[in-house]
């Protein structure tokens, strides 16, 4: 008892649930679909069949919204970092996307995500909007950096059931950085998502507005657990994972799924009548698009064989007799049965084994937690931790070995990294296959819980469990021949360079704060390499692009992809301008305030630069 009279509103709105559940949306009455209920004649215009939700055009300006941000290297918390090329990102998903919308896009062969559930308990709605003008920035209390930019605290939000926008915040939350990631995909490039009953049929919805629903390949039942405690009245003991193509023209199914292997081939093939012509296997003789309509007569019993209902034979009258004279159609292995195909493997163009949609035998939640722990040193740091076995499975049929001596080796992109177990199945599956493939994870530094297990290991972040995961995936990989056993870290900041900000400028102290940004557009705490990375990211080069120290006269410079590309941040003069026009690389960059009080340099450079073909750009 609560000593409070009875809840009179409450109570009818339990009573229209029983009687109208189609006219509730997100636990509220939609009084347009209450009118359908009911029988009115509505007029609307432009019916048609579409996803909407509450805050979806607010998605949308989130998505087009630029970002000042950048990536800084941090070498100390990597491994191999000049040489390696798989990478690991420390930092907010959708900014990290956008950042790497330039370097990346159309270069990522495989996207595996596993998003929050949306169950009630999760922690995810992220704020999307990481810029305001000084008047919405009253409005709050907040802190904000020197361009009048929010800093990122309290990115977490819990989205409760009883929120009056609860599927929608989720929706919010994945469209954008579902959108940014189809950018970066290749055109023969694949994503699976992970999800479970709660939002599995508005991640479809979304997923057939972004990618295009032509363009769906499968949902997988992942089965995760042997019992659902009960929950329900139907326990649930799986997951689904949906999978989505860019292009599905475009997409190379013979080279799609398991391959091809010796236990694969002595399962399913055999030879016991001693055939010259070697193993072989039955097929069925019959398929459901439109064909022959005939009846086939056992010359051993004399029974007589019509296809089944709806189905037709795959060959003519004149080429069934044919094939049974020589032995391709049989009937059964005994010759007492209907028709079957007989198919040889030499003649059969054997290439991967599809992948099926039910999946008992790729580990469970119970297994992905335990690798995790026994790998930490048997602390129980990470809840439901997907096992590297499941994640193994999904790159080995999405993605090659290798592509090629020409070709870059495929790239797996995973922004909810998690604990890290894309990284270690994409580990484990190269030292399997002795296989190329990168890998790049994506992760916010979220707090571990006060008094967690992992606090007490000593980590502070989900981040920093990720990787150290990795790295102990690495230690204990012992043949390290021809692998890439290595990754470079990665955190987002704010830009190195100074933003001008209107917005803000309101006063005279504001105004002279801005137009200093114009003399010496770099900030006082900007280091060199950081000025770097972002000058590459933003000029379109890649996390992977090859740097080197050079001094020209003098003067510290980087040759950027074998000289493509020179960067000067330090120091410039008559002698370097002369040394980088004798080379010449196709582009240069400097820092304008290197040409600080000399005017006449810089127009120099800008004549030179032009006559030897670079394009040259100041900062």
């Amino acid at each position: 008892m609560d000593g409070k009279s009875e809840d009179i509103k409450k109570d009818k709105i339990e009573s229209m649930k029983g009687l109208f559940p189609e006219v509730f949306t997100e636990g509220k009455i939609d009084a347009e679909k209450l009118k359908f209920a009911l029988g009115e004649d509505l007029n609307i215009q432009d019916e048609r069949y579409v996803l909407n939700w509450a805050g979806k055009s607010e998605a949308f300006k989130v998505l087009q919204t630029q970002t000042t941000a950048t990536l800084a290297p941090t070498p100390e918390e990597s491994i191999n970092f000049e040489k390696t090329h798989n990478v690991f990102i420390e930092g907010e998903n959708l900014e990290v996307l956008k950042v790497l919308q330039k370097s990346y896009y159309g270069k990522i062969k495989m996207i595996y995500i596993d998003p929050p559930y949306n169950t009630g308990n999760d922690s995810f709605i992220y704020p999307d909007k990481f810029s305001e003008s000084k008047d919405e920035y009253l409005k709050r209390i907040g802190d904000k950096d020197e361009e009048g930019f929010l800093l990122k605290e309290g990115l977490f939000r819990k989205n409760s059931k009883e929120s009056g926008h609860y599927h929608s915040n989720w929706l919010s939350m994945m469209y954008p950085r579902l959108f940014l990631a189809r950018n970066l995909m290749r055109d023969d490039g694949v994503i699976f998502v992970s999800i479970d009953d709660n939002e599995v049929h508005n991640l479809r919805m979304i997923m057939n507005e972004v990618f295009g629903e032509e363009n769906f390949i499968g949902q997988i039942v992942w089965k995760k657990k042997t019992n659902g405690n009960n929950q329900g009245a139907i326990p649930p003991v799986h997951d689904f994972i949906l999978s989505f193509s860019k292009n599905n023209s475009l997409l190379d199914e013979d080279n799609f799924g398991y391959p091809i292997t010796k236990q694969y081939i002595d399962k399913n093939y055999s030879n016991p009548d001693k055939d010259l012509r070697g193993l072989w296997t039955t097929m069925d003789l019959s398929a459901n698009h439109k064909g022959p309509h005939f009846k086939i007569i056992n010359p051993n019993t004399g029974e007589e064989y019509f296809p089944a209902d709806g189905r037709y034979w795959v060959f003519n009258e004149d080429e069934v007799q044919k094939r049974i004279k020589e032995g391709r159609i049989i009937f059964g292995r005994s010759g007492q049965s209907g028709p079957v195909q007989k198919v040889f493997l030499k003649e059969k163009q054997l290439r991967r084994i599809k992948p099926e949609t039910w999946w008992d035998e790729h580990g469970m939640n119970e297994d992905g937690t335990k690798e995790l722990s026994d790998l930490l040193g048997k602390v129980k740091v990470f809840s439901h931790s997907k096992p590297s076995v499941l994640i193994k499975n999904i790159v080995q049929i999405s993605t090659s070995t290798s592509t090629g001596v020409s070709s870059d080796p495929d790239i797996i992109l995973d922004f909810f990294a998690g604990s890290g177990t894309t990284a270690h199945a994409v580990l484990d599956l190269n030292k399997q296959d002795n296989g190329k493939r990168k890998f790049i994870l994506v992760q916010l530094p979220e707090p571990c819980a006060v008094d967690s297990e992992a606090i007490k290991a000593g980590y502070k972040t989900i981040a920093d469990i990720c990787k150290d995961r990795i790295r102990r995936v690495i230690e204990n990989i012992k043949d390290k021949k021809n692998l890439d056993l290595g990754f470079k870290v990665f955190k987002l900041k704010s830009s190195n360079f100074k933003i001008w900000r209107s917005d803000i400028a309101e006063d005279e102290k504001e105004l002279t704060k801005q137009l200093d940004g114009f003399e010496n557009p770099v900030k006082k705490e900007a280091e060199i390499d950081n000025m770097l990375w972002e000058i590459l990211l933003k000029s379109g080069y890649d996390l992977n692009t090859k740097v080197e120290n050079k001094k020209i006269s003098d003067c510290q410079v980087f040759s950027v992809s074998a000289g493509e590309l020179i960067v000067c941040l330090s120091k410039i003069n008559v002698e370097l301008i002369k040394g980088i026009v004798k080379q010449p690389p196709k582009k240069c960059i400097c820092l304008d305030v290197l040409f600080s009080k000399n005017d006449q340099l810089k127009t120099n450079t800008v004549l030179q630069m032009k006559d030897a073909g670079v394009e040259f750009k100041t900062i």
